[in-house]
């Protein structure tokens, strides 16, 4: 898939809805990112600059979230989606669909409860088997974000497949859920969830470099792109290093 709309969806979603933008950053942001250079269409005159060795890690964020909490969608849709788009680069991101569920051991399998219901579950399990079925999060983030901005996160599965993952069967997504293997994936998500120091409070709940903090979970909902550009230790790409990328996105 042409990654041009995934830009483009980025800036929609942030700014309503209202239009698809064209590729309008200025010359100078043209190869600050590689998605920015596939929607642009300026890949090859920037494959110097992205074959070079990175110069210090990436800054990793993790999210522990729930797929119909409101603040979650709120932070995934609009502060850590579009960053991605301008920053992936520099950043690694783990996604953790569980938050306030409860799990307990029925006969051997485990059942779930979620905080907002059976939906939320249901839209836990298909975001946790995108990720293991797809593999590439280049390939599942998108179809998570198009979820997660839809009126209606489960039902429109099959519509974000068809844009971001059209070679993906829908089917075998479903028996990823309703089969072992989704009860033994949400599983490992609890397990991960359980297992957090110190233990979640509330969702989202953010890890910045596997450390959270009230500090940085309100800088990263606040102002995530820009927590992203100052934390990086190497060479800044030319998307942080001009303001008027950031605004974009706010």
């Amino acid at each position: 898939m042409s990654r041009w709309l995934l830009a483009a969806l980025a800036l929609w979603a942030v700014s309503g809805g209202d239009s698809l933008p064209v590729c309008n950053y200025p010359p100078r942001l043209l190869c600050s990112s590689w998605k920015i250079a596939m929607a642009c269409q300026v890949e090859k005159q920037c494959t110097n600059f992205y074959r070079r060795p990175q110069a210090a890690d990436p800054v990793s964020l993790s999210l522990y979230y729930e797929s119909l909490c409101p603040a979650c969608r709120g932070f995934l849709v609009t502060q850590l989606f579009p960053t991605w788009v301008m920053l992936s680069d520099i950043m690694n991101i783990t996604l953790v669909p569980y938050g306030n569920a409860q799990e307990k051991n029925v006969s051997g399998k485990w059942q779930f409860e979620c905080q907002h219901g059976e939906p939320e579950c249901k839209g836990n399990m298909i975001e946790t088997c995108l990720m293991y079925q797809l593999k590439d999060f280049d390939r599942s983030f998108p179809v998570i974000f198009c979820m997660e901005s839809a009126g209606s996160v489960v039902e429109n599965l099959a519509a974000c497949l068809q844009v971001y993952a059209p070679t993906t069967q829908l089917a075998e997504i479903m028996a990823c859920v309703t089969g072992d293997l989704g009860n033994k994936l949400m599983h490992h998500n609890a397990q991960l969830t359980d297992a957090l120091n110190p233990p979640h409070n509330y969702v989202p709940w953010i890890l910045v470099n596997g450390k959270h903090t009230d500090a940085l979970q309100e800088r990263a909902q606040s102002a995530l792109f820009k927590m992203v550009c100052e934390m990086y230790t190497g060479e800044k790409p030319d998307a942080c290093k001009d303001g008027g990328a950031e605004s974009q996105f706010l």
